[in-house]
């Protein structure tokens, strides 16, 4: 059986390799979740600039997840689980060349 870190390093993977795109929320979750759970310190990041509206979405979801005062384990789980989800949800080729999700 996998470790969390490793289920996490394959559902990262498998996140790129999704047959649709997910909506703009679902990137947000999946980008915050991602952060937490690699352990990044928010209160380090450099706030985005006024007409960095892109930069503000993700600066605003990643705050949401640290605020909910999760551990990085806790965020991996769920960061699994949804990237599970988005495979049911928006299809899935594991022969598909990873593609950036989110950039």
């Amino acid at each position: 059986m996998a470790t969390q870190s490793e289920a996490f390093k394959t559902a990262v993977e498998d996140s790129k390799k999704l047959t649709k795109k997910p909506s703009d929320d679902q990137l947000l979750k999946l980008y915050a979740l991602y952060k937490v759970g690699l352990g990044e310190d928010f209160s380090a990041a450099t706030a985005p600039g006024a007409f960095d509206f892109k930069g503000k979405y993700k600066y605003r979801a990643w705050k949401e997840v640290v605020d909910e005062g999760i551990s990085a384990e806790s965020a991996q789980e769920r960061y699994v689980a949804l990237v599970e989800e988005l495979k049911a949800e928006l299809g899935y080729d594991a022969t598909k060349e990873p593609e950036a999700v989110g950039k």
